[in-house]
């Protein structure tokens, strides 16, 4: 499909663009015909900044010993011990990762259920897995 102009007898113009409507981070973003998406901008995706935020408050107060275990933490964040320890997980991504997922510069494909499903612990391994 190509791009085009109509003129309707009542002086109506229509004109189509082809384009495709693709999710990305609960977003709709427009992608061009060519396959290149269109953003003025990069879009922060707030579940995967927020899971990172969660996480590494989490981390610390395990560090810090404000709870000794993560059932202890889970109970008293009102959370089930498996998705925290899915969370928790995201603080050993590698920092560029990270940095990246705050700025909204991931890769495109990249979601939150990706990185609760799991990668790799090696920081070279996690980014040739979300490439």
């Amino acid at each position: 499909m190509s791009k085009r102009a109509e003129v309707s007898t009542d002086g109506t113009i229509t004109v189509h663009i082809p384009m495709t409507f693709r999710k990305r981070g609960g977003r709709k973003m427009v992608v061009t015909p060519d396959g290149a998406p269109w953003a003025s901008r990069p879009r922060v995706d707030n579940a995967m900044v927020k899971a990172l935020a969660r996480a590494f408050r989490w981390r610390r107060m395990l560090d810090e010993g404000v709870c000794g275990t993560i059932e202890e933490l889970a109970k008293r964040e009102g959370v089930n011990r498996g998705y925290m320890s899915r969370l928790l997980r995201l603080t050993l991504l590698a920092p560029d990762l990270v940095d990246a997922i705050l700025e909204g510069r991931q890769p495109e494909g990249l979601r939150l259920e990706d990185l609760l499903a799991g990668f790799p612990l090696e920081w070279e391994g996690q980014r040739a897995h979300v490439a």
